[in-house]
């Protein structure tokens, strides 16, 4: 379940320093697409890992229908909901006249969608990701509604790592703190080495070989979410060592990580720095 977890990128921070730097180029190009995918992916993993973990803890046998067959049903489930708030949050907003309702309706939306794929057990983080896709692609319009967030997207990123700081229990640090380590190190090195293989089995440029693991590194809201959202089955103490070992790997991640994407792309010639 980790290692699913640990999958997901932080794309606002590498969008972040592609625009400080403006960056452009292959190795931009490719990070980009694959940062849009990453997050997709990791949760994706995750809803697989989840239900093995589950039958692994509870020491069951393995069940192509309820480890496979499911988990598959509930990501298309998600993936065809998400869908479908995104075409009726899209219509909605296309009726609104004025902007200073635009943020209300998008909200509401969300809070609707994200709420309907709790209640029916489906990942409402892959649900509200299918809303935006939907909105970029299928909106004629879309930049407007991402405006319209991002004038609040700073206080409700405050709340959230604010919710994930106070998980935080010092009486698991110690143990977690080395396992913390660990699984930087582990997903550093699978970044890195993977972005390396897959590139080079892709026929990319030798920057984008070269460079791309870096730009993978960053780690944030999606590893958060996943993370809190991995409810304890039978063994609370092992979920809280998890937990506090998981929030730790981000904020080592988040303090190394994005110097060395600002090292990718300057040293591949695509950032201009000032």
């Amino acid at each position: 379940m980790v290692g699913a977890i640990s999958a997901a990128t932080a794309p606002a921070a590498v969008l972040a320093i592609v625009h400080e730097y403006r960056a452009r180029g292959p190795l931009t190009t490719t990070l980009l697409g694959v940062v849009a995918l990453d997050d997709a992916m990791a949760i994706i993993l995750f809803a697989f890992a989840s239900s093995l973990g589950a039958a692994a803890i509870e020491l069951d046998a393995f069940s192509c229908y309820r480890d496979l067959v499911l988990p598959s049903f509930m990501i298309l489930a998600a993936v065809l909901w998400g869908g479908l708030c995104g075409f009726l949050l899209t219509t909605l907003a296309g009726a609104v006249k004025r902007k200073e309702s635009l943020l209300v309706v998008i909200l509401g939306g969300l809070l609707l969608c994200s709420g309907i794929a709790e209640q029916l057990r489906l990942s409402p983080l892959l649900a509200t990701m299918m809303v935006g896709f939907w909105s970029a692609n299928r909106f004629k319009d879309g930049e407007s509604l991402f405006q319209a967030v991002e004038s609040i997207e700073e206080p409700i990123f405050a709340l959230f790592f604010t919710l994930a700081g106070a998980h935080f229990d010092f009486q698991v640090i110690k143990l977690a703190g080395p396992l913390a380590l660990l699984i930087v190190l582990a997903r550093f090195a699978g970044k890195l080495i993977g972005t390396k293989l897959g590139a080079g089995l892709a026929g990319a440029p030798q920057v984008v070989r070269k460079y791309l693991g870096y730009g993978l590194l960053p780690q944030a809201g999606v590893t958060v979410g996943l993370i809190l959202m991995a409810q304890p089955s039978g063994n609370s103490q092992l979920y809280e060592i998890m937990l506090n070992a998981v929030l730790g790997a981000v904020v080592i991640s988040e303090l190394i990580a994005p110097p060395l994407v600002k090292y990718a792309l300057l040293r591949a010639g695509e950032g201009i720095e000032e």
